[in-house]
């Protein structure tokens, strides 16, 4: 086999991207922003000046083409596929897919469709989000593309340990406090809307708590981390081997 360089890429071997927002935040194994997450070599960028403010509170529409171009990025340096690491990425899914030559997954919201058509006639969707109240009918406008799904939405933004660690970004993260929280708002988001059948987690700071919540509430848990993997095992497929 001969091995050729590519002018311009100085790494080889990574099949997934994932853009990161410019923020002060632990990323605990289980979150797509720590690579031990996953079973392949992932590549990053950060889009700097993409923070809570500007990407999730008062979004800011110059952030596309910084994203735009931290996409390019990773597509020169050979990966297959680029994610992002913020459920409120949504808002470039579109222009980002339109002008990267791979596929681009950037949030966890997109599984909503697929999810939803999983679930029983009458069933809806639980949405955890990092903020409720910052999750407009445009975010999900760009996910559903078209589909009617119903959907019942609880936040985190009130709860103290994901505050700290997350909103105020101080810099530390108390595993176990933010478990707590997240499974306390998943059961009460279920007991409260008995008719949710699966739950979706926007927030990418979440993943590491999907197991205590599906034990908790005994419901399928999706997150950025099942997407990641979904879009992966799409461009980094092997051949099958076994007896016949």
């Amino acid at each position: 086999m001969i091995y050729k360089a590519n002018h311009g890429r100085d790494l080889y071997g990574a099949p997934v991207g994932v853009i990161v927002m410019d923020c002060l935040i632990p990323y605990p194994p289980g979150t797509p922003g720590n690579a031990s997450t996953f079973g392949f070599p992932v590549l990053y960028e950060v889009v700097r000046g993409a923070t809570m403010e500007s990407l999730i509170y008062v979004p800011d529409a110059k952030l596309a083409e910084p994203f735009v171009e931290a996409g390019r990025r990773l597509v020169a340096q050979g990966v297959r596929a680029v994610f992002g690491n913020c459920g409120f990425m949504i808002l470039f899914q579109d222009q980002m897919a339109a002008e990267l030559p791979v596929p681009v997954f950037m949030s966890s919201l997109l599984q909503l469709p697929l999810v939803a058509r999983g679930l029983a006639r009458g069933q809806a969707v639980g949405i955890l989000s990092a903020s409720a109240a910052s999750l407009t009918p445009r975010h999900l406008d760009i996910a559903l593309g078209g589909a009617t799904v119903a959907i019942h939405v609880a936040g985190l933004e009130n709860k103290p340990a994901f505050k700290a660690a997350v909103h105020d970004q101080g810099g530390e993260l108390d595993f176990d406090a933010v478990e707590s929280e997240v499974v306390e708002a998943a059961c009460d988001l279920v007991a409260r809307h008995p008719e949710i059948g699966a739950l979706l987690f926007e927030c990418t700071d979440l993943p590491p708590y999907a197991c205590a919540v599906q034990q908790a509430t005994g419901l399928p848990v999706f997150d950025a981390s099942t997407l990641i993997n979904y879009g992966a095992s799409g461009v980094t497929r092997t051949r099958y081997s076994g007896f016949y």
